[in-house]
C-alpha cells in the first residue's frame, strides 16, 4: 500500500534528533523462555519508530517494557534522560507514555465520547469532594476536559458516533476510538501495538493518516508495531527488527528492506 499516494502530509525528517527513550541491554525472560534478549536501540523525539519482526519475535513484550506493564530481568530504559527503575503502568502514563493495544481494550457499554473521557482521568485535579458535588472547580475542569475530547473527536471525524456505545461500532472505528483515548492523555510518545490489524484497504489509508497527522501537527513522537510492510515502509523514520527476542537490524526503511538477515527472518524470499 502506497500511503504517500492516498495521505498528505508527506513524511519529513524529525524537527530535533534528541533521545526521547532509550532501550539498552534489555533482556526479558519467562521461566525458561526468553522473550527479549540483550536488545539496544532509541527512540528520538519527533520521530515514528517502527519495530516489526515475526509473530513471536517479541514486539509486543518490549512495548510493555517500555511502558512499565513487564519489568527486565537484565538492562535499562530511560526516558527523557531519567533511568527509570520498576515503573507501573500509571506512572508510565503519567509521564507522557500511552499506548493502544493488539486487541481494542475500550469499555463496550460506554459510548465513544466517554471512552475518550476515560484518556483524560491523569488531567484530573479537583478532588472527589468536588467531582462528587459536581460543581464549582469540578464543573469548570470537566467542561475543559470536554472540550479537548470532543476537538479529538473532530480531529479522528467521528463526529457522528460520539453518543454511540463503542460495542456497537465495526471494529476499524473501534480502534479509531482507541487511538483518540490514548491522544487524550496528551502523551509525549506514542506506543501502538498493530494499529492496522484487522483494517480493509480503507480503512489502512485513513489510520495512516492519522498517525501522520498526530506525528507532524501535534509533534507526538510515536513507536509502532505493525506487520503490513508497506505501511512500515511508508510511515517509519527508522525500524528496528527483532527475530527470535534479538535486534537483527536497525536503520531508515530502505536499509531493512535490503537487510539479507530481515530478508531471510521476515520478508521471505527476495524476488
Amino acid at each position: 500500500m502506497n500511503v504517500h499516494a492516498e495521505t498528505e502530509p508527506v513524511r519529513s525528517e524529525p524537527a530535533t534528533r534528541d533521545v526521547l527513550l532509550e532501550v539498552e541491554n534489555v533482556s526479558l525472560s519467562f521461566g525458561g523462555v526468553k522473550a527479549i534478549r540483550n536488545v539496544s536501540f532509541d527512540i528520538l523525539k519527533g520521530e515514528i519508530r517502527a519495530i516489526i519482526g515475526p509473530n513471536g519475535a517479541g514486539k509486543t513484550s518490549m512495548l510493555n517494557v517500555i511502558n512499565g506493564f513487564y519489568h527486565p530481568q537484565e538492562g535499562t530504559i530511560s526516558f527523557k534522560g531519567n533511568v527509570r527503575s520498576k515503573m507501573r503502568p500509571y506512572e508510565a502514563a503519567s509521564q507522557g507514555i500511552s499506548r493502544t493495544f493488539q486487541n481494542v481494550a475500550l469499555f463496550r457499554g460506554m459510548t465513544t465520547l466517554d471512552n475518550i473521557m476515560s484518556g483524560r482521568s491523569l488531567k484530573m485535579h479537583q478532588n472527589f469532594f468536588w467531582q462528587l458535588l459536581h460543581y464549582g472547580p469540578a464543573r469548570a475542569e470537566e467542561i475543559e476536559h470536554r472540550r479537548k475530547v470532543e476537538d479529538i473527536i473532530d480531529f479522528l471525524e467521528i463526529p457522528q458516533i460520539r453518543k454511540t456505545p463503542v460495542g456497537r461500532l465495526p471494529y476499524g472505528l473501534q480502534k479509531r476510538v482507541e487511538l483518540g483515548r490514548a491522544l487524550a492523555m496528551e502523551p509525549e510518545l506514542l506506543l501502538l501495538d498493530e494499529p492496522m490489524a484487522g483494517m480493509n484497504l480503507e480503512e489502512k489509508e485513513d489510520m495512516s493518516r492519522f498517525i501522520l497527522d498526530v506525528n507532524q501537527h501535534f509533534g507526538t513522537t510515536i513507536a509502532l508495531i505493525e506487520h503490513d510492510m508497506g505501511v512500515v515502509m511508508d510511515l517509519s523514520d527508522r525500524v528496528v527488527v527483532l527475530d527470535y527476542g534479538q535486534k537483527i537490524a536497525d536503520g531508515t526503511p530502505d536499509e531493512v528492506k535490503s537487510n539479507q538477515d530481515v530478508i531471510d527472518a521476515y520478508l521471505g524470499v527476495a524476488h
